[in-house]
């Protein structure tokens, strides 16, 4: 089924006169390396941009300052860290902070690149996950990592091609109808809803599949994803809040961060062409994007 802005609108969370920032969700962010500290503060700002109405980004101790600084409406928790990467006793200090925090929903892999916490964390963890980027990649690397998730959380996966062919040892495909069929596979086999993304994206819960019409060049740059990964959490915050963590969400805020993430490289390609558009300046296209979608019939 191909997403239309109706399909959108109907997706989208409800914003009631009556309510404060807990009527919105609360994101945990858990993210970004040395060399990838960008990757943590572009998604940080992309949940807030959706509406998400308080989001925590946790990365290495030594990016917290520059965290802080560049999102200053963002909290920070820092995380112990060796050679640039998160150690493997953030472990506990998440645990710690989640008891107090407690987030809606987390959002983890942009940027962790090899860090030794994952796999020990998602073993513990209950609560609805975005999983992407780097904790995909520490998942496929375990011989059965369907048994680390499947049925144990709520969840959506956001792989690129290279990232499902590791999952599943499936190459990737142009057609358009493998990618529907691997996609469904993969969200049976994780037991949660898969965006498989590229041109023409493709978002299911293994029954249900949209595919979406918007975005193109302009996105084939570093750090797009992490803007996407940032606004299907913020929205499906959101969401869960109001109607229920449960894969109904999980889908309808995949589909509408999707379409939403692929309008705003439009409109940003309208203003700087393809070539020239940066992920912040996708970011930076929500406002707009919004109007566009909240207001059209």
């Amino acid at each position: 089924m191909l997403l239309n802005q109706k399909h959108i609108r109907s997706f989208l969370p409800k914003r009631p006169r009556v309510s404060h920032k807990g009527t919105f969700g609360r994101v945990l962010i858990i993210a970004g390396s040395a060399q990838m500290a960008g990757a943590a503060v572009l998604c940080a700002r992309s949940a807030l941009q959706t509406g998400a109405g308080l989001v925590c980004l946790a990365l290495p101790a030594s990016r917290q300052c520059v965290a802080a600084a560049a999102v200053p409406e963002s909290l920070t928790l820092d995380l112990p860290e060796k050679n640039g990467v998160i150690s493997l006793g953030a472990t506990r200090v998440l645990q710690a902070f989640i008891k107090q925090f407690k987030p809606s929903v987390i959002l983890m892999g942009p940027g962790l690149s090899n860090a030794p916490f994952i796999i020990p964390f998602l073993k513990k963890n209950t609560l609805p996950a975005v999983l992407d980027a780097d904790a995909l990649n520490a998942l496929a690397r375990q011989k059965h990592w369907e048994k680390i998730i499947a049925n144990r959380f709520v969840l959506i996966c956001t792989p690129h091609p290279g990232e499902l062919e590791r999952l599943t040892g499936e190459s990737p495909s142009s057609s358009q109808t493998v990618r529907m069929k691997q996609a469904r596979e993969l969200s049976l086999r994780s037991s949660g809803v898969t965006v498989l993304k590229g041109f023409r994206s493709v978002i299911t819960d293994g029954k249900t599949v949209y595919i979406n019409p918007t975005g193109g060049p302009a996105l084939a740059k570093a750090g797009s994803g992490d803007v996407l990964g940032g606004m299907i959490a913020g929205l499906w915050a959101q969401l869960g809040t109001a109607q229920g963590f449960n894969k109904v969400s999980a889908l309808k805020a995949a589909a509408a961060g999707v379409y939403l993430h692929g309008l705003c490289g439009d409109l940003a390609a309208k203003v700087l062409t393809d070539r020239a558009v940066l992920a912040g300046d996708v970011a930076e296209q929500l406002p707009n994007a919004w109007k566009r979608v909240l207001r059209s019939r």
